[in-house]
């Protein structure tokens, strides 16, 4: 017998972007079903870097992130864990005269929007950021920002979700969805059917299928970050780093592990998966080692990959469809998407709830990539994926 669902507000993919914006919604007191084809919070969302970060993001993300920045520190009564996180900092650095140019130039675009950055000289870094080699000539410093750890704060939005009322149905891929009258249909898992108002398309490397079935193609790829975690150490880095232009970033935890990426893995056959490279990790390591010499003889224990949607601007895409009433999508965060995630969840949930926002999400428009091709009434969806089809298909069309 079918398993038969009506609810408000259906979610496709139980990251922590659809994972927040359930919990916002049914404290809302919406009744939400969040569906995910494995697991809440094991692709993106639970296997990246974890830094929480505003430093370094387009003007146009910094509503968003700002957003999200007040939402942090009060994890502990929204989800009930406080998901390691802390605010330590966010130090970029600069490697040449002309990464500091760069660094001071993006001080002055976003000087309106409440960051604080500091400007770091070379005789300060030293005293302040002794553990940085003397080969970096300077960095920008964001006392605000900070780090958590990915994999409990993904999962705790969803466990969080689950406890506040929220139909999270794990391994239930969604094989058909309709828009009939003035909702959907869904098929989901075995014999699982949901009737919905509205549909969040929130479903990572796998939601440009969704759009694409509504009429919205997008060019999104896939991205494969790729992570070192080193065995506990004394402490050695006091601040989530970063490079300006990128290469490495670092951040020690409380236990004494550290946490450094900058290298991307490599796709299985089965694309949905990958794993780290035989190289990355040491040129990780090596990287992390010339830049912060209390690393030089640490030893990696750990290696891990992850698969991450990614779209050419480097922005998301947010908001309504402009083909098909009802549906929403936010997807295609480019690896940057923990720290804003939480503000994307609130976002959604005006968006249900208000038609409206109060965050500026204009330049996150689906339209920048597609034209109004219209959608047809019955969509159907085959393969392994939540959406993505097995048969082969040209990605960034």
């Amino acid at each position: 017998m079918n398993r038969r669902l009506n609810v408000d507000v259906a979610i496709i993919g139980g990251g922590l972007v659809g994972s927040s914006a359930a919990l916002a919604l049914r404290t809302a007191g919406m009744d939400v079903a969040l569906i995910d084809r494995r697991y809440c919070g094991a692709q993106a969302s639970g296997v990246n870097y974890g830094g929480v970060r505003r430093q370094g993001r387009p003007p146009e993300q910094l509503p968003l992130a700002q957003r999200a920045h007040a939402i942090w520190p009060h994890l502990k009564e929204l989800i009930g864990i406080d998901g390691e996180y802390l605010r330590s900092g966010h130090l970029k650095l600069a490697a040449d005269e002309a990464d500091m140019a760069s660094l001071e130039a993006y001080a002055a675009k976003v000087a309106d929007y409440g960051l604080e950055l500091e400007r770091v000289g070379p005789s300060e870094l030293r005293r302040r950021f002794g553990f940085v080699s003397d080969s970096i000539v300077g960095a920008s410093f964001c006392p605000g920002d900070g780090h958590a750890n990915p994999r409990l704060v993904s999962t705790g939005f969803a466990v969080a979700a689950r406890r506040a009322g929220v139909h999270v149905l794990e391994n239930s891929q969604v094989t058909g969805i309709t828009r009939n009258g003035d909702g959907f249909a869904l098929e989901s898992g075995e014999g699982t059917d949901i009737t919905a108002r509205i549909v969040i398309n929130s479903a990572g490397a796998w939601a440009d299928d969704f759009a694409t079935l509504f009429g919205e193609p997008v060019p999104l790829t896939r991205i494969y970050p790729s992570m070192v975690v080193t065995e506990p150490l004394a402490p050695v880095l006091t601040v989530n780093i970063g490079m300006e232009g990128g290469g490495v970033y670092a951040r020690q935890v409380e236990r004494g592990n550290c946490i450094i990426g900058g290298e991307r893995g490599l796709p299985l056959v089965d694309a949905d998966f990958s794993r780290p490279s035989g190289e990355g990790p040491l040129a990780i390591m090596n990287r992390a080692a010339a830049l912060f010499p209390g690393l030089m003889r640490a030893h990696a224990i750990r290696f891990w990959s992850g698969t991450e949607g990614a779209m050419p601007d480097r922005n998301p895409v947010i908001g309504p469809s402009r083909t098909t009433p009802g549906l929403i999508h936010a997807f295609g965060f480019s690896g940057a998407g923990f720290q804003i995630a939480p503000g994307v969840g609130e976002v959604l949930a005006e968006l249900v709830r208000d038609g409206r926002t109060t965050t500026p999400i204009e330049a996150f428009s689906i339209t920048r990539f597609t034209t109004d091709m219209g959608a047809s009434i019955h969509r159907t969806i085959h393969g392994s994926g939540a959406g993505h089809s097995q048969e082969p298909q040209q990605r960034g069309v």
